[in-house]
């Protein structure tokens, strides 16, 4: 015997709030493989100086976010044909899946909250390095060192972090961009904070809307689970 009443209508709620997970999960991969295949973060972060690469911090954290994405999808499809076919069984493993789900969405707010200068601050230092490996560094660095830079100035639109020790450089060298008008821009330390600060702020924003319209869901399937069986019973 199907429920009825207010816990029909509950299930009916809890299959859209599921569908909307499951959307939810399928925006967060889209997100994620954006931001993994993004030729601005792609491009800076597999550069390489001699035996020293860009750091991996950023990325590591796009990975969790695909794993996270990958399991919302599973979930949320599990929450709709459990709500449909209203099965205790399905719902309650539903329900310990979000459960495990948050848990983990929580763990990795906490690292990413903890993290979350030290991507910028890793790549800041990597960019430094490379900048002092070209200005004065050995000579069997110095072409790997302005190649990387180039990538870098090309993909910020910046260059240097001193407006003054920049104009005085340029046509000293081929460190720096001979356009003006890129020099005078923001410089590079200040466009990579920018850039990683950008992106993560839109990861924040995604997972506050998940969590929240994980604990609805949480509520709604236990509700619905306490209908079920009372409406066996009778």
């Amino acid at each position: 015997m199907g429920v009825e009443g207010c816990t029909k209508c509950i299930k009916y709620m809890l299959f859209v709030f599921n569908f909307i997970f499951w959307l939810a999960g399928g925006v967060i991969l889209g997100v994620a493989l954006w931001l993994r295949h993004d030729p601005q973060t792609t491009g800076i972060l597999y550069l390489q100086i001699g035996d020293r690469s860009a750091p991996s911090t950023f990325f590591i954290g796009i990975y969790i976010l695909i794993a996270v994405g990958v399991v919302m999808m599973f979930v949320g499809f599990l929450g709709c044909y459990g709500a449909i076919q209203e099965s205790q069984c399905l719902l309650g493993t539903f329900f310990t899946c979000l459960v495990i789900l948050f848990a983990c969405e929580v763990a990795a707010g906490i690292w990413g909250f903890v993290n979350k200068d030290k991507i910028a601050y890793e790549v800041q230092q990597f960019y430094n390095e490379a900048y002092q490996q070209a200005r004065s560094g050995p000579d069997s660095n110095k072409e790997k060192a302005k190649a990387v830079l180039k990538v870098l100035h090309e993909t910020l639109q910046c260059c240097g972090t001193n407006t003054v020790v920049k104009l005085m450089e340029v046509f000293s060298d081929d460190i720096c961009p001979r356009d003006i008008s890129m020099l005078l821009n923001q410089d590079c330390n200040q466009k990579i904070d920018e850039l990683f600060s950008g992106k993560l702020y839109l990861i924040g924003i995604a997972a506050v809307i998940v969590a929240v319209i994980m604990i609805f869901e949480m509520i709604l399937s236990m509700v619905l689970c306490c209908g079920i069986r009372n409406s066996s019973v009778y």
